[in-house]
């Protein structure tokens, strides 16, 4: 059998790497244990991954009960969520709403709103795979920059004040952070176009037929290890609270995760008990709960500080309630609510940097989604429609005007891993619950509360997970070969060296040319980035066997177990292949799934 390099590409990155033994259990090879009296997941697609599927309870193309779905989709919920309204919460200050609860509950409201339309378009004829939408912080250094010029400084709080003591005042006040938010509207919508025709041209896909696990690791490491930084501020407002949100995590996803909880379900006019693995499934959202409620309870008592200049302060539930009291109890965000946007060239230019190192890192989050969720590697046309729906995402978020772009969320991809649930309906839930949840703005307003150190406990563990799978596609590579060795090392390194001396030293680069300045700050400034793109050149250009690269490994797996390969229909768009197939054009486009067909029988 022989395989084209873009074949090996696919079908290889199958069998990178497995975090079974990192979040998962130890005996790969027990399933665990569902009753088949309601909720029985399909167990003919968990028997077809033996080697890498036995530990999931719900793949890629299963279909959970209802109930489950929705607790599911939740869980995704509150772990995007932290994440999610940290953009708008960042941006609050250089777009001259630090005070303005209003203004700050609406963007709140919109980016859920934004995050939940583009997963469901993401999940549905994007990738394909269960994989969130959400605020990138690739877009947050470009948008500070942008609001950092003279021209959108924010105007003296005396005067700002002395503006908002009338309605029509109060209205002029409004123009202040809104003519802000046009400027980054217009930015981020022309620069996206970038992300559409790097996918639908294929170039994307181009690209694939060079990227090997060596390139890989790296960026998909560095996703994980770059966000040290946020975990480690999250957590130190009060490591005992961190800790023990790890402890329980690790309880219900590790130690409690064969315990099977006996449960009652009424079916066939009679009552059954019957034994399922609630731990397991939900161990992320108990673990976080869990600690939220130890927090309550220690702020209710008053063990924890009540000054904010002392530790401990953090802990606290009730230091965001004038948020819950302030947020309106219906919000239906709509195109153009701030007004129309405005482009100049600065701005593009500066967030097409953004667009870029968002594209790299999805690229690497799309193979990380891939494997925790117990599908094939995902084929060039998928990947090729992914960025583009992304890029078509971001247009969305623009036209809404959330102040940011969207991209996958890794702390999510991550949970997969740990919930061993991979099936794309729950993320569709999760897609439709920050809608409806977006539109209502007190019940997205109480999770403001989860104290930081609660948050950062999670982000302990999931973003550790990511660099563990990361580290995982290495399994094929020979580790023993100084060239593979140096090649790791140095990208790895790379990422994390200079991204930290650029922050380290801000205003050092100027070429005279203030777009040019951003573009290179931003790329240089991104972890994932510089390390993915290190080890691509490096794994390209360095002399190296098949073998020595882990390609050959690659090919004698894929000639062993080709067999267990899942069909590679679930990246297809639904209702369409008939379309598709009867019609010679299709064949020509390379983010539809009959390009694949096409260069599978010319190759």
């Amino acid at each position: 059998m022989r395989l084209s390099t873009e074949e090996k590409i696919e079908l290889g990155l199958k069998d990178l790497g497995t975090v079974n033994h990192a979040f998962g259990d130890k005996d790969s090879d027990e399933q665990p244990q569902l009753t088949v009296d309601i909720g029985e997941p399909h167990t003919e697609a968990l028997g077809e991954t033996v080697d890498k599927r036995a530990d999931l309870v719900y793949s890629l193309n299963d279909r959970p009960p209802w109930y489950l779905c929705i607790l599911l989709g939740f869980q995704h919920y509150i772990l995007a969520f932290g994440g999610i309204i940290a953009v708008p919460l960042i941006l609050a200050e250089p777009l001259c709403i630090k005070d303005n609860n209003i203004a700050k509950s609406q963007l709140i409201s919109t980016i859920f709103f934004v995050s939940g339309l583009c997963t469901l378009l993401q999940t549905t004829v994007g990738i394909r795979l269960p994989i969130l939408q959400g605020g990138t912080f690739s877009f947050i250094t470009p948008t500070l920059a942008i609001l950092a010029l003279p021209k959108w400084q924010c105007p003296a709080p005396e005067l700002q004040l002395q503006n908002s003591t009338s309605p029509q005042q109060t209205e002029n006040s409004d123009e202040v952070w809104m003519s802000r938010m046009r400027e980054i509207q217009g930015a981020i919508l022309v620069s996206s176009l970038l992300q559409i025709v790097l996918g639908f041209s294929g170039l994307v896909g181009l690209v694939l037929k060079y990227i090997g696990p060596l390139a890989i690791a790296p960026t998909i490491n560095l996703i994980g290890l770059s966000l040290f930084i946020e975990a480690g501020k999250k957590s130190g407002g009060h490591w005992g609270i961190a800790a023990l949100t790890v402890c329980l995590i690790l309880l219900f996803s590790q130690y409690l995760s064969k315990v099977d909880v006996p449960m009652i379900a009424y079916k066939d006019k009679k009552w059954k008990i019957f034994q399922y693995p609630l731990f397991n499934l939900f161990s992320a959202l108990f673990g976080m709960c869990g600690a939220w409620l130890v927090c309550f309870l220690l702020t209710v008592f008053d063990v924890f500080p009540s000054k904010s200049d002392e530790y401990g302060f953090s802990a606290r539930t009730d230091i965001s309630l004038d948020a819950v009291a302030n947020s309106p109890w219906i919000h239906v965000p709509y195109p153009g609510q701030w007004g129309m946007p405005t482009v100049s060239v600065s701005s593009v230019l500066g967030m097409m940097a953004g667009v870029l190192a968002s594209t790299m890192e999805s690229i690497g989050d799309y193979y990380a989604c891939a494997r925790l969720s117990g599908a094939p590697p995902p084929p060039t046309h998928a990947i090729n429609r992914g960025i583009a729906v992304e890029g078509i995402g971001c247009i969305l978020a623009a036209l809404w005007g959330t102040g940011n772009g969207t991209t996958s969320y890794s702390q999510n991809i991550a949970a997969l891993g740990i919930t061993k649930v991979g099936s794309r309906l729950v993320l569709q839930t999760t897609g439709i619950l920050m809608i409806v949840l977006g539109i209502f703005g007190k019940f997205g307003a109480v999770f403001i509360t989860i104290p930081d150190p609660v948050i950062g406990g999670m982000f302990l563990v999931m973003f550790g997970m990511i660099a563990a799978v990361g580290i995982s596609n290495l399994q094929y590579v020979d580790l023993n070969s100084s060239r593979n060795l140096l090649i790791l090392g140095f990208s790895t390194f790379s990422g994390l060296v200079l991204p930290t001396w650029f922050h380290s030293n801000p205003g050092i680069i100027d070429t005279g040319i203030k777009e040019l300045d951003q573009v290179i700050v931003v790329l240089f400034t991104t972890h994932m980035f510089i390390g993915g793109f290190l080890g691509f050149i490096l794994d390209n250009t360095i002399p190296g066997t098949d073998k020595e690269r882990g390609i050959k490994s690659w090919r004698d797996k894929v000639q062993q177990e080709g067999r267990n390969f899942c069909d590679q229909s679930c990246y297809d768009i639904p209702f369409c292949n008939g379309v598709f197939k009867r019609f010679r054009c299709f064949q020509y486009l390379p983010f539809l799934p009959s390009y694949k067909t096409t260069q599978q029988g010319t190759s």
